[in-house]
């Protein structure tokens, strides 16, 4: 005779799975926004952007800002795999992020 389920059991896994990769969800927005230079504007001017990022419904506009995003996180791939390969990376990675800051806040 087989053992029952227990349902409960496999109900509280799946939700606790669920909170895990919430709370990731979570934790890799927040390391994007710092990431990216964006944790330099308040609270008020991001959510300003995003609402209107959320709101555009102009293809051509989200296409632009998606590549530009694969951009981004094709050059950060290539800077940490540079920076892996060498001792003084550390230098090269502060450089690299100043740029980028900068860069950031002149697209604003």
């Amino acid at each position: 005779m087989r053992k029952p389920k227990d349902y409960d059991a496999e109900l509280k896994a799946l939700e606790d799975k669920a909170r895990e990769l919430k709370t990731r969800k979570v934790q890799q927005l927040g390391e994007l926004v710092i990431a990216t230079g964006a944790d330099s504007l308040t609270a008020d001017e991001l959510a300003g952007a995003l609402i209107v990022l959320v709101e555009t419904k102009d293809a051509g506009k989200r296409e632009a800002w998606a590549k530009r995003g694969t951009a981004w996180f094709q050059r950060k791939s290539r800077r940490s795999a540079r920076g892996g390969d060498r001792n003084g990376g550390g230098a090269s990675t502060q450089s690299d992020g100043t740029q980028s800051s900068s860069g950031a806040t002149g697209a604003a």
